[in-house]
């Protein structure tokens, strides 16, 4: 159990690396978007170049973030009816949608992307708009996205069969991504609060 958890660890890591990363596409895309419509409006000029680096971004945040969000609990579960079951149960649940639902349909979509990339990539694809761009980099997209979606889901397994043999904390605990400061600013808070309540409780 020790070799899967330090897999798991490693799988986290680089979801880690690339989600924060690809957090300032967000940022690139906006002054893309920005400068796309300036353009237009006040210059009376548009390039599909740049129009088409504006998409291609966007469809590398979401499926380079995938895996990340598995990882941090992100991706929206309808759990109406499990939320009621014991833990146990409900980690049960999720190890069933990881192998028959999760898995499978990731498995299907890279197989069915990679030829499309591959003849993209051999036939030197390009946009059809006038001064569009080579189409292979945002098709190579879909089958990484997924791949990393797929290893956060093995690390979301393993971190879930550790968890029903008592190796590991729960795995469906949201993860907190607030920052030091921000749990500090919290603390402070939750003091004040105690101490304007009459509670008593001794400042540190």
């Amino acid at each position: 159990m020790r070799a899967l958890l330090a897999l798991s660890r490693a799988i986290d890591a680089v979801n880690t690396a690339i989600g924060r990363s690809v957090i300032w596409i967000t940022l690139i895309v906006a002054l893309i978007s920005s400068a796309n419509a300036i353009s237009r409006k006040f210059l009376h000029s548009s390039s599909n170049a740049w129009l088409e680096l504006q998409w291609y971004l966007f469809g590398a945040l979401f499926l380079l973030a995938s895996g990340y969000t598995l990882l941090k609990n992100g991706h929206v579960r309808v759990d109406i009816l499990s939320q009621k079951l014991p833990r146990r149960w409900q980690i049960a649940i999720e190890i069933f949608g990881v192998l028959f639902f999760l898995m499978p349909a990731c498995w299907l979509i890279m197989w069915l992307a990679w030829p499309m990339f591959w003849e993209s990539w051999v036939s030197g694809e390009v946009s059809s708009n006038s001064g569009g761009l080579i189409r292979w980099p945002v098709k190579l997209l879909i089958p990484i996205g997924f791949a990393l979606l797929i290893a956060a889901g093995i690390s979301h397994l393993i971190k879930c069969i550790g968890f029903l043999t008592g190796h590991c904390a729960d795995p469906l605990q949201p993860v907190s991504t607030k920052t030091d400061e921000q749990k500090l600013a919290d603390e402070l808070a939750r003091r004040l609060q105690a101490e304007q309540a009459g509670t008593g409780e001794p400042r540190r």
